[in-house]
């Protein structure tokens, strides 16, 4: 445990164990104070843990309730925005939103499930945010994208797929080379590249995501949650029979 650490906890203990004011005591009656809490925990080191244990189940739930204030403040924007793209059914009864990357290495394992996902589910709808947060390669590949998005919807499916599997570095020739091989005008594409249009899509990933507390790839939202990380096939499935039953994704 680091120094700042341990200040932190024996700071947080002091407090929880005597609230009257430090002015309040002498000198002679700090020192006594401190040294009677060193010895104790010296010999209940065990109560650091715990303390430190608390404070982060603490950090965890609020972080949790921020995320969920988040989604109910930002709902019209993450589930009706017109700068995202759709795959499944655009008219599904369940929806869920994926933040993701093309050069993130979770997000191409994740990418079985949420294929197995929409092949099982005719009821999902699935929003994918451009969200390139690893280099200029991701940032290249995601305006390429949103460029297929506008031009030829109908393609950004096989599109993503794609894209996402690739192997080694995706950037944006990579991005042009797949929409080219699904028949589409690469200059066509570089044409829009630099429309406003491209970055506000972008941007308006990023906004959402710093508003969210969402910082990596792959992160889901779902209804009122927000699920950090690659958690699996069998977590998604269950928090989106949980927004089917009770119109949470956790009941």
């Amino acid at each position: 445990m680091s120094r700042l650490t341990l200040a932190a906890a024996l700071a947080a203990l002091t407090l929880a164990t005597a609230p009257v004011q430090a002015a309040s005591f002498s000198e002679s009656q700090r020192t006594e104070i401190g040294d009677v809490v060193k010895d104790y925990l010296m010999q209940h080191p065990e109560v650091i843990r715990d303390a430190m244990q608390e404070l982060q189940r603490k950090q965890e739930v609020a972080e949790a309730e921020a995320r969920r204030s988040g989604v109910a403040k930002y709902a019209d924007t993450l589930f009706n925005s017109k700068r995202h793209a759709v795959i499944g059914n655009p008219k599904g009864d369940v929806t869920l939103v994926e933040f993701f990357d093309y050069n993130c290495g979770y997000c191409k394992k994740a990418h079985a499930d949420m294929a197995r996902l929409l092949e099982e589910d005719k009821g999902l709808r699935v929003i994918l945010k451009e969200f390139p947060v690893l280099g200029q390669g991701s940032e290249e590949a995601a305006q390429v994208a949103v460029v297929v998005n506008k031009i030829a919807p109908d393609k950004y499916r096989a599109f993503y797929d794609e894209l996402l599997m690739s192997r080694g570095q995706v950037d944006g020739a990579r991005a042009l080379a797949v929409a080219a091989d699904l028949g589409l005008d690469k200059a066509a594409i570089q044409a829009q590249l630099k429309d406003p249009e491209v970055a506000a899509t972008i941007n308006e990933s990023y906004g959402l995501a710093s508003a969210l507390g969402i910082n990596g790839t792959p992160s889901y939202v779902l209804q009122d949650d927000v699920v950090v990380g690659a958690v699996g096939y069998d977590t998604l499935k269950e928090k989106i029979k949980s927004v089917r039953d009770c119109g949470s994704a956790s009941c």
